[in-house]
């Protein structure tokens, strides 16, 4: 007997990255999909063989569906991840966890409570690349990891988003918060974590609404660039940009400088990771494009979900991860507004 899956809320994410994965995971027989566009659930439901549940309240009650992702937009995560997980779902949320530490702490003690699978999708670490760069960081073959810097930037999330404008709900500040802050950087930030097995701990940025307009033509009420610098807790120092303003190309890139050399992640079209060695030496490595918005691959996250559960792994993500990459951007925003360095 194959698992029933239920996800709620179907923009962007659901149509090319959830319902394609449940739909080719060999453990999953059927999906359920709901959102308060009945249109845009029923449209799912056609395009990937599963049904529709009319209210939430339907789907979260349904003792059939074992397991939840939470693809609503980033106020609603710790109402239905809470829920989902107290009414015994194991839940996939989608990032950022919440927009509050207190609501993050919520879904996290609701896991706890339920004893069920709580994994968050920060899916950069699910890449093959930056998985393999994080083997030849702990591996000591380069060294220590002294500094770093990173960026993620695309042309925008109304170019991405289920409607296709400049109406999108990542553009409101009641219902994204972060801007792109938490749109694409808070996964730069998870990713950091776990490369670096350490903890940014002291951030320092400056960020702007340079360039986005709303449906009315006004500057957006979040920011659409935020260039930052960090401290780790064992003293790395480094740099992160993110932007929804890379009209050009999307950039997805980081580099990480140690005593014996460099690792270059995502920086060459031909070769998505690259070693090169302080005596000069090089090792190239073609192993999988990273996803992008115009390029939608398998990234791993649904299979890696439904294995938690069949086979009792703990999450690639954990709540407490997601919480903490949580705070640094909250602590970013925090330290662009105020033109101080604030300690995490």
């Amino acid at each position: 007997m194959g698992l029933k899956a239920g996800i709620i809320g179907c923009g962007s994410i659901t149509k090319f990255r959830h319902a394609p994965e449940y739909k080719v995971n060999p453990y999953v027989d059927d999906i359920v999909f709901y959102d308060r566009n009945p249109e845009r659930a029923e449209a799912l439901a056609e395009m990937f063989g599963g049904t529709v549940a009319l209210s939430v309240e339907d789907l979260l009650d349904d003792p059939s569906i074992q397991i939840v992702s939470d693809c609503s937009s980033n106020e609603y995560h710790h109402i239905f991840s809470t829920q989902a997980l107290l009414n015994g779902k194991h839940v996939l949320c989608e990032k950022p966890i919440s927009l509050t530490i207190e609501d993050a702490k919520e879904i996290i003690e609701a896991q706890k409570k339920s004893g069920k699978v709580l994994m968050v999708d920060h899916n950069q670490r699910f890449t093959r690349t930056h998985q393999k760069a994080k083997e030849m960081i702990d591996s000591g073959a380069l060294g220590k990891v002294l500094t770093f810097k990173t960026t993620f930037g695309h042309k925008g999330p109304e170019h991405w988003g289920v409607n296709k404008s400049n109406s999108t709900w990542f553009f409101k500040k009641d219902r994204s918060r972060f801007g792109v802050a938490g749109d694409l950087g808070i996964h730069k930030i998870d990713l950091l974590h776990y490369l670096l097995n350490d903890n940014i701990e002291q951030v320092s940025a400056f960020q702007g609404a340079l360039d986005k307009v709303d449906e009315k033509g006004h500057p957006i009420e979040v920011c659409d660039n935020i260039v930052c610098t960090l401290k780790t807790k064992q003293g790395r120092l480094g740099t992160a940009s993110f932007s929804w303003t890379y009209y050009g190309e999307e950039d997805n890139s980081t580099i990480i400088y140690c005593e014996k050399g460099i690792l270059k992640v995502y920086h060459s079209e031909e070769y998505q990771l690259q070693v090169i060695f302080n005596n000069g030496e090089k090792e190239n490595y073609m192993l999988e494009s990273i996803q992008t918005n115009d390029h939608q691959t398998n990234s791993g996250v649904i299979d890696a979900f439904i294995d938690c559960i069949l086979f009792n792994k703990d999450p690639v993500v954990s709540g407490e991860d997601a919480l903490a990459s949580l705070k640094v951007i909250i602590g970013i925003l925090e330290a662009a507004e105020i033109n101080r360095v604030v300690t995490i």
